[in-house]
């Protein structure tokens, strides 16, 4: 038995992030939505003891050229809560995770929403915070332009403030239903918000019994100097990012001693960098799966994607010769930094850069069940994480080639579980139930 075991959630955006999944020879190009085809990877992923089905989400279809954006599989996908409760009712274990925005939405809403997913789950609900990055996002909610980086972190810390104090409208104990006094609850039991900030009015109560978790599981995925703050005072997952194991390795080292610094525990946050595996019988075989994969990604798909990560339109840029330089962005910083520099390093193209912004650019494990259990292991005991947000090539074979030979190979070393640890989510990871802040 290793020393310390992976958690393991599966990126489904709904189904993968590589741009030419749904072309790739055997795939269900329909597979992002088709509800029984995603019922079948949940109950997959929960057969390999996966902690949690993340669903990522996007608020903008128009922000790429309409040459690519015919391209993109994306541009239909299921409402994350809406799917997420009828994955509840068909799996029983695996945890359920979703992207809401706090740039977008209102804290009485996420609450109710992500509340009503962990009671219908059994106690398996997480909440992915983000802030947006997408600019276009802006004008499908009545404004015409994003609200600033830093600012938008300053509302989503707020805003976390908010739900959870939501989340704690009740007590325990507060659903007395005394059917012979006929008294449904105890009023000394409910607590008001009364929230006047400096972004959010919210009055309260929350209209629903405390989560069956306390609260949702907290996920965060931000990598600048604001998401790592916000990560630590408020998350217990981190999606991270990251190519190298040295570079991850900082990271896991700066986050969790962020977390000594704000009076929390280390083990109570879980990082998992996003990595793209692809399994074969043998190394070369792998390595021709991935291949074949990123030449389906169209040249049309790579610029657009390029112009998304560097927050920039690239459609001008000269696309044999070096990345010109690209000014700051009100878009998602970290993820702009990681291809500049990417091409920095690597002396690349625009070319070659957009064929790799198109096809996933970042961590990749392509191999044999062995030596992406050899990466997945080393990773682990060199502190460079705590698991995986494991993203599959295409569905379903990518899917399950992971479930059929990683995690057995995992398991086999004491790497990974062979059995939940709990019914929750929570539980699973390991993570404390946390104390209603109203109410003993």
């Amino acid at each position: 038995m290793a020393s310390r075991q992976l958690h393991l959630g599966a990126f489904m955006r709904p189904v993968s992030i590589h741009t030419a999944w749904w072309r790739y020879p055997t795939a269900y190009p329909d597979a992002n939505f088709n509800f029984q085809h995603l019922k079948h990877f949940a109950q997959t992923l929960e057969r390999g003891k996966f902690d949690a089905f993340f669903m990522a989400d996007h608020l903008a279809l128009l922000n790429m050229p309409i040459q690519a954006l015919k391209r993109s599989a994306t541009v239909t996908s299921f409402e994350p809560l809406t799917l997420l409760s009828a994955l509840a009712v068909t799996t029983e274990r695996i945890g359920l995770v979703a992207t809401a925005s706090t740039t977008f939405d209102s804290p009485y809403h996420i609450a109710r929403r992500f509340a009503s997913l962990d009671h219908i789950s059994g106690g398996r609900a997480g909440w992915n915070i983000v802030t947006t990055s997408n600019p276009d996002a802006a004008l499908n909610f009545g404004l015409d332009d994003h609200m600033e980086h830093d600012e938008r972190y300053r509302r989503a810390r707020e805003f976390y403030d908010v739900v959870t104090g939501l989340w704690d409208s009740f007590a325990e104990d507060a659903f007395v239903r005394d059917v012979e006094a006929g008294i449904y609850f105890n009023p000394e039991r409910m607590h008001v918000l009364d929230h006047k900030g400096e972004y959010l009015k919210v009055r309260g109560p929350l209209n629903i019994a405390r989560p069956i978790q306390g609260w949702p599981v907290i996920v965060q995925a931000g990598a600048s100097e604001a998401g790592r703050q916000l990560a630590a005072e408020t998350a217990e997952v981190i999606f991270a990012s990251g190519n190298s194991l040295p570079e991850a390795q900082r990271f896991y080292a700066d986050v969790k001693g962020r977390l000594k610094k704000a009076g929390r525990s280390p083990d109570h946050l879980k990082i998992l960098p996003g990595v793209l595996v692809v399994v074969g019988d043998t190394v070369g075989e792998a390595k021709r799966k991935r291949a074949l994969l990123d030449s389906l990604v169209h040249p049309d798909s790579g610029v657009a994607s390029l112009s998304i990560a560097l927050g920039c339109d690239a459609s001008g840029f000269e696309l044999d010769g070096p990345l010109p330089e690209i000014p700051e962005t009100n878009a998602s910083k970290s993820g702009r930094e990681r291809f500049v520099s990417l091409a920095r390093r690597d002396n690349l193209t625009v070319r070659q850069l957009a064929q790799i912004a198109g096809s996933f650019g970042g961590l990749s494990f392509v191999g044999t069940a062995a030596t992406i259990a050899d990466q997945m292991g080393e990773w682990l005991l060199a502190d460079g994480c705590d698991g995986f947000n494991v993203m599959f090539p295409y569905v379903p074979g990518g899917l399950d080639d992971f479930v059929d030979q990683v995690v057995p190979e995992l398991q086999r070393r004491g790497l990974f579980r062979r059995e939940y640890e709990g019914k929750t989510l929570r539980e699973n990871l390991g993570l404390p139930r946390p104390e209603n802040r109203f109410f003993v």
